[in-house]
């Protein structure tokens, strides 16, 4: 008799865990998102630039500052791509310093099971493979309110450190005899975005769609996350497409050398700070001719 309860319990466990596991395979949706950063262009270039050069910077900083991206998705996995799209005439040359300092990843892939992401990076010319945990935010569940489209989202905070180049921060060339100067050479060219910022992390989440998942590498609220803003930039969710009747693989990323988070942040600090001192090195020869 005990034995034969054993194998009922085995076998209703069994089947419950074949009907999770094919309903995960079963449901899929995707949501399109557009990220932007806005840019503080008042004091941009020290004051020293006229509205229509502050307008044709903006321009061309365009392409970095607002991008589209999928994010297809089920309860177990998601893979976050930036939409291709054709670079505007006039964005390539000028535009590559400003591509350069801004670091982006490729596909980013997502498993709020096993709690690690995996992205792809191509950085000077190699390919790099982060795997890591997903970062955990410890999230305020707040009782505000919003529609976004036909759903109803929840308002969350959460506190976290972010780095990366500030293009509010970026200072301008020295001008005066005072600012070419060795000492106020060093001071204008004192480095931006190295140090962790602290920042106020803002998300809208649906319950209405019951999955662990959001945008870049934001996770961990009951419901799909619509909306998130950190420092600068906010991304929006503009579409949201449930069961599609073609549904897209979930492929995890696996081209470039592996390494950790910590690691690949390494490796980029240590090439830009070459670039930076091969600049550096650059503008006090021009200096001295001057």
């Amino acid at each position: 008799m005990r034995n034969a309860t054993l194998k009922t319990t085995f076998l209703i466990v069994s089947l419950c865990i074949s009907f999770i596991v094919h309903s995960q395979n079963k449901f899929q949706g995707k949501a399109l998102y557009l990220s932007k950063t806005t840019v503080d262009m008042s004091s941009f270039g020290g004051g020293q630039l006229t509205e229509e050069r502050k307008k044709e910077i903006a321009d061309r900083m365009k392409s970095f500052l607002e991008k589209s991206f999928v994010l297809t998705f089920n309860q177990v996995e998601s893979i976050y791509k930036e939409e291709e799209r054709l670079e505007a005439p006039g964005q390539g040359g000028r535009g590559f310093r400003f591509g350069m300092m801004r670091n982006a990843g490729g596909d980013l892939y997502k498993n709020v099971h096993s709690k690690q992401f995996l992205q792809e990076h191509e950085f000077m010319g190699k390919q790099f493979l982060v795997k890591d945990d997903l970062p955990e935010l410890e999230w305020q569940l707040d009782s505000e309110t919003k529609a976004i489209g036909q759903y109803t989202c929840f308002k969350a905070t959460a506190r976290k450190k972010i780095t990366g180049f500030d293009f509010n921060a970026f200072r301008r060339r020295p001008n005066t005899e005072q600012e070419r100067d060795s000492t106020a050479i060093k001071n204008q060219e004192k480095e931006v975005g190295d140090e962790p910022r602290e920042v106020v992390v803002t998300a809208w989440y649906t319950p209405q769609i019951p999955v662990n998942q959001g945008p870049d590498t934001y996770w961990g609220l009951p419901g799909l996350i619509l909306e998130v803003s950190a420092d600068r930039t906010t991304i929006l969710c503009s579409k949201i497409i449930l069961n599609p009747s073609e549904k897209d693989d979930i492929t995890i990323p696996a081209k470039g050398k592996e390494v950790t988070q910590n690691e690949y942040d390494i490796i980029v600090k240590e090439k830009t700070e070459e670039m930076r001192e091969m600049f550096r090195s650059r503008r006090r020869n021009n200096l001295r001719r001057n």
